[in-house]
């Protein structure tokens, strides 16, 4: 069994929306990838332009409700914005909660080409933080830990 990694947001637009493709992307498998929103709001199309534009495809990925993965549990809650770490400081179950802050490419403006180079400076810092993450040691424990349930 893979260890499930919920991504957290507050609207479950973007930047979670892009956390969970990068998880899906990089880790072939080793972990089950969601996203989730405090308030979603819907998938942002901006957000998925951007991941198209490096080939990752997060155009069949919808918005949900954190309350969407209660059950089962996610053995890993990664917050992907301040107000999502804020409304949610814990989370019953998790094996580890994770605060990761990036700031909303959605609130970007300027031209359309200033709005996609935040998104394009999200996703990619989205991707390094996450290889950064897999990369350390504790996710073979997290994995392990997955598999007794």
């Amino acid at each position: 069994m893979s260890a499930k990694v919920l991504f957290l947001c507050t609207a479950n637009a973007c930047r979670s929306q892009m956390a969970e493709g990068w998880l899906r992307h990089l880790a072939a498998g080793r972990f089950e990838a969601a996203s989730a929103g405090t308030r979603p709001g819907g998938l942002d199309p901006r957000a998925v332009a951007a991941m198209a534009e490096i080939g990752v495809d997060i155009s069949g990925q919808r918005s949900e409700s954190v309350e969407d993965h209660l059950s089962p549990r996610p053995d890993v809650v990664i917050t992907v914005c301040d107000a999502a770490a804020q409304s949610c400081p814990s989370f019953p179950g998790a094996t580890r909660v994770l605060r990761w802050s990036f700031p909303d490419p959605a609130a970007a403006r300027g031209s359309d080409e200033q709005v996609r180079a935040a998104f394009r400076e999200v996703r990619d810092g989205l991707r390094r933080r996450i290889e950064a993450w897999l990369a350390e040691p504790e996710q073979a424990s997290v994995r392990t830990q997955a598999g007794r349930r």
